[in-house]
């Protein structure tokens, strides 16, 4: 149950990243571009790039999650094979 959980809430705030990046992005550029369109593309793309970093971070929390739980798996069956060989 905490696994499944735990995989939404990710799930959730990757997709919602993913939406706040294009409108934020576009929002951006509404609002700096009466200062000027070279501001205005450079904001922009500054606050893609932060906001990709931070999806970045997101997906590492994803990866490290499957990691672990393909970790444990791994032991379980090592532990397994180590007392059929020491019973044998």
């Amino acid at each position: 149950m905490q696994k499944m959980l735990y995989d939404r809430i990710i799930s959730f705030l990757l997709g919602a990243s993913w939406g706040i990046i294009f409108f934020g992005a576009y929002i951006i550029l509404k609002t700096t571009i009466v200062f000027g369109l070279t501001l205005a593309i450079f904001s922009t793309i500054t606050f893609i790039i932060v906001s990709l970093f931070l999806v970045l971070l997101l997906d590492a929390f994803s990866i490290n999650r499957q990691r672990l739980e393909e970790s444990k798996k791994q032991t379980q069956l090592l532990e397994k094979i180590y007392t059929e060989h020491i019973l044998d």
